[in-house]
């Protein structure tokens, strides 16, 4: 129960964000405003003063990279391929399809979790997440959806869009200070530290709001269910595998990969399956119903990965 009572706080801001907007308390424009706020400059900070204020090899560790780049693939493909072959779904939706079931709600979701659950060292394995599902993941679901007349176009915008992302660059700029050796000034880490606590209220508050304006209809509950099955519990179940029984990382590195592998689908998901027509409701539908089950599977999977 106490595992419960510490995720209450998380998702109570997500609840807090859907009334507010359901009751016309925040306009549609305000939550937007939030999320902006929070994936350019709160998340940012936050990021580098964590990864910056540590030893490297606390922040990266290779079999973990690989082990979960690995098992994101791996999702990826069986997923593409099902909805391929077996649900005779085209190109774009099925790597619409799996897009969503891999790439996971890293910048709002991840970083108020993965703290709660693994304190200030859980910043390295989510920084590495990041960079595998984000960088790479989403990357090739973009050149699927785009197709083989657009792929250039897409890559292009990829490239663009990585090199501007500002949580990369605090990844980066924070491992490249790490490995120096060098310490933030005092003054420049009191500003990430205040900065980045505002991360994750605005955040949470966001992806609430953003539920509060999506719905499923019954048409298409049936996929979302079968990509929030895959994304929730497969990619999580697959991730373990990997890290404890191949790999054999250790213990901690194995509790956060499942934790993060865990999470529901990115928002960021649809805004490429809405760009490329990739049957954006049906992605949208599984967004909205991973983030309502994550309530309960989220801590679920956290108290499975913390106890003794």
């Amino acid at each position: 129960m106490s595992f419960f009572l510490l995720c209450l706080p998380i998702f109570a801001v997500v609840g807090l964000g859907w009334a507010a907007v359901k009751m016309r308390l925040v306009p549609a424009g305000g939550t937007d405003a939030l999320g902006a706020f929070s994936f350019r400059f709160a998340l940012p900070a936050l990021v580098l003063r964590l990864i910056a204020g540590g030893p490297l090899g606390q922040s990266f560790n290779p079999r973990f990279f690989v082990g979960y780049l690995a098992s994101g693939s791996l999702i990826f493909a069986v997923t593409f391929v099902i909805s391929r072959l077996l649900q005779c779904r085209g190109a774009t939706t099925a790597g619409a399809r799996a897009t969503t079931a891999t790439v996971s709600n890293l910048g709002f979701l991840g970083p108020p979790i993965v703290l709660t659950f693994f304190g200030e060292r859980g910043a390295g394995p989510l920084a590495m997440a990041i960079v595998c599902e984000v960088m790479i993941l989403m990357s090739v679901g973009a050149v699927i959806m785009a197709g083989a007349d657009k792929a250039a176009a897409a890559g292009s915008l990829i490239l663009r869009s990585t090199v501007y992302n500002p949580v990369i660059a605090a990844i980066l700029a924070g491992g490249a200070i790490a490995a120096s050796g060098l310490a933030l000034p005092k003054p420049l880490n009191g500003f990430l530290s205040f900065l980045g606590a505002s991360a994750a209220p605005t955040a949470l508050f966001a992806v609430g709001g953003a539920l509060g304006m999506q719905c499923i209809d019954r048409t298409t509950a049936y996929a979302a269910a079968g990509i929030s099955l895959v994304k929730l519990l497969i990619y999580p179940l697959v991730v373990w595998c990997l890290l404890a029984y191949v790999l054999h990382v250790e213990s901690f590195w194995i509790g956060v990969g499942v934790l993060i592998a865990s999470l529901p689908s990115a928002g960021s998901n649809y805004v490429l399956a809405q760009h490329y027509a990739a049957d954006a409701d049906q992605i949208s539908a599984a967004i909205v119903l991973s983030t309502i089950v994550s309530v309960v599977s989220v801590p679920c999977v956290g108290w499975l990965m913390v106890r003794p």
